[in-house]
């Protein structure tokens, strides 16, 4: 069975409904859920046709600063020719709803739900919805860490239904996770995996570490630690955490907890403030 993706469609909630939602940003962690991503919380972007977005996190001081993350609202028709502005960023699609038509290296994919793509910095490429349907994709930005010595990576185009899991250990198979890229690559400064939890699966201690994190829910439900504080989170919820902040899940049921993870990997720690 193909994997379904929770996808955000906009609208807004009527004037009978309460206010009272799960969204939090505290000094360690923020919790946007589905709930709020509404028409009136969507951007635009340069040189971008049909399309609107959510920014789910940014570079933040005193916060998690390494990347950002939107979600790709685009029209049938839409789309662009120059998608990305910034010739140091690194980019990752993830589709999550419809058809995407990608250029890029002069060949060209259509990408469908599960699809992944790797971009490196100074790639030229092009997306278009050249479907009947909405499109609606991940992008995670990052401006690449080069490193003397190491090439850039290439491009990688792939779908989830492509690759294996990874098995954690000892865990029977109940928690597993989804590599687009060779963890051993150490061209790569950033991993986007899918990671799966089957129903009452767990992280069964609380991870604290010096990787960011961006996790979006892409189906089920589950009781999320973060910092001190147990959260519920379900399809369609974002969670962004900063460095070293505590984390660990319950997976609630009745079906797979999936969530799209990025993490900043690779690279020693700066020992001096950013100039720009």
């Amino acid at each position: 069975m193909a994997p379904k993706y929770f996808a955000p469609t906009g609208g807004h909630p009527g004037q009978e409904q309460l206010l009272t939602d799960r969204a939090m940003f505290t000094e360690s962690y923020a919790v946007i859920p589905k709930g709020t991503m509404r028409d009136i919380t969507t951007s635009a972007l340069p040189f971008w046709e049909g399309t609107r977005l959510w920014v789910l996190s940014r570079p933040l001081s005193g916060f998690a600063e390494t990347f950002s993350q939107y979600i790709m609202d685009v029209a049938p028709g839409g789309g662009s020719d120059r998608p990305e502005t910034d010739p140091a960023a690194e980019g990752v699609l993830f589709i999550v709803e419809g058809t995407a038509t990608l250029a890029v290296d002069g060949a060209t994919h259509e990408m469908t739900p599960g699809g992944y793509a790797y971009l490196p910095p100074g790639a030229v490429w092009t997306l278009r919805n050249n479907g009947d349907a909405m499109l609606r994709f991940h992008w995670i930005r990052k401006a690449y860490e080069a490193v003397e010595g190491l090439p850039l990576p290439e491009v990688i185009i792939t779908n989830e239904t492509e690759i294996a899991p990874t098995e954690m250990p000892g865990t029977d198979g109940k928690w597993a996770t989804t590599r687009f890229v060779d963890p051993a690559d150490l061209r790569h400064d950033m991993h986007v995996t899918i990671v799966t939890f089957q129903p009452g699966a767990v992280i069964p201690f609380a991870e604290t570490h010096v990787m960011e994190h961006g996790l979006y829910v892409l189906e089920g439900k589950a009781v999320y630690r973060l910092n001190q504080d147990w959260v519920e989170v379900e399809a369609g919820d974002y969670m962004w955490l900063r460095a070293f902040c505590p984390q660990a899940c319950y997976a609630g049921g009745p079906g797979k907890f999936r969530y799209l993870l990025y993490k900043d990997v690779n690279r020693h720690m700066p020992l001096r403030p950013h100039i720009g």
